[in-house]
Formats: C-alpha cells, structure tokens, sequence
C-alpha cells in the first residue's frame, strides 16, 4: 500500500514532464541551485535528466529530506547509468563580483552545459531562466512539482553539502560541516571571533561589515 501511494505521489510530481513529452519532447532536465543564502562558500547548480519510467522513490524538495535520506538518494540517483546530470559551481569571487543572482544562473548555465546530451527542455526552478539557446520554462516552488527539478534540487544540495564538510576540515573554527556556511548564531560567533575567511561572501553582509573592520584597524596607527 506505501508503495502504491509513493508511486501515485510520482506520478503528480511528473505531471510538468508528461506534457511535455505529450507535446514531443524528451530530454526534459530539470534545473535547481542550493546556497544562495549562506555567508560562504560557493552557490552550487545542478541539471539532471531521468527518462520516463525510472523512479526512485522518495524523490522530493532536497529541503523535505533529511540529511541522510538525500546522501542515499542522491548515491541512487548519480550512479544510475541512464540518469545523466551535470553540475555548475560559482565561487565566492564570482559571488562577489557579479553579485549572487547573477552566480546563480551562471552556474545553472554551467550545469546545462556540462549535460553529456543535449536538452530538448528545461525545467527551471525559480522565477529566472539562464541564458541558454534551450526550450525552457521558469517553475516557481519548482522542487516541489517536478520530478526533474526535485533531483536536481538534491544532487545541488549534497553536493554543496560535501564541498562545505571538506571545507570544514581546512577551516575548523567556523563549523562550515554543520551550518554549511548559513548565518547560525554559532558561525555568527565565529565569524566575530576569527574574522571572515577567504571562503566567505566578503559582499554578504555582515562579512562585508567586519572585512571592512579588520583592513581599517590595519591602518590605525598606536596610540601615543
């Protein structure tokens, strides 16, 4: 009976995808990001194609799953020969230099781009499109109605996640593998304490605050 109920709760989540191949299409890849919020590391994209009839249930909003759950789900989805995904990254230097929306949709782009087939339709959650030569389709709350979209959202997530863990080992003191980079009263803490690395967002605000502190006082001359 769960099985029947998950394959039914499937099939709603693929409804986005039947119509397009009603209307001709059949690559359909789904489009979805993870860490525009955080105050460091990178903004991670993800583009993921799964052909009609395979499921892998428990597929969902990467916000819906716990940790563990999306670690097994996203090993179930990556290793699935006839599954095929890319991934874009853009860097804190980029964040910071073309702004985070903008990182974002280049990294969408990227991972479009690093597809080993070609897209005959994206599926995009949000309300922004990467600049592509690709049919495509804005989805708001994307994650939670689109099979393609809802994958994508969780290989974005693991993935980033494991970049912060690692992370973590090179830069201890901030906890980037339990918040992940997010603005929690223990990284805010550690921020105060150790200042901004080079991994945090220098235009996030209060990265950007404190950044500023610390090259003023660089220049303060000693009191006499």
């Amino acid at each position: 009976m769960a099985k029947h109920t998950e394959q039914k709760r499937l099939d709603a989540l693929c409804s986005l995808e039947k119509e397009l191949r009603r209307q001709g299409y059949s690559y359909i890849v789904g489009v979805d990001e993870a860490g525009r919020g955080p105050l460091a590391g990178p903004v991670v994209a993800a583009a993921c194609y799964i052909p009609d009839g395979i499921w892998f249930f428990g597929v969902n909003d990467s916000k819906q799953l716990t940790p563990d759950r999306r670690a097994e789900l996203y090993e179930q989805i990556v290793s699935h020969t006839e599954v095929h995904f890319g991934v874009g990254v853009a860097t804190v230097e980029q964040i910071d230099k073309i702004n985070i929306y903008q990182a974002t949709l280049w990294a969408m782009r990227q991972a479009v781009l690093s597809l080993k087939i070609t897209p005959h339709y994206l599926l995009v959650d949000g309300t922004a499109l990467p600049e592509t030569t690709f049919p495509s389709s804005a989805v708001v709350q994307g994650d939670a109605s689109s099979y393609s979209i809802a994958a994508a959202s969780i290989i974005a997530k693991e993935y980033r996640d494991r970049l912060m863990v690692e992370l973590d080992k090179e830069w201890p003191h901030y906890g980037f593998g339990k918040h992940k980079g997010y603005g929690t009263p223990e990284h805010l803490k550690a921020l105060k304490s150790h200042g901004p690395s080079p991994h945090h967002r220098k235009s996030f605000e209060p990265v950007k605050t404190l950044t500023l502190k610390r090259k003023q006082a660089e220049f303060d001359l000693p009191a006499f």
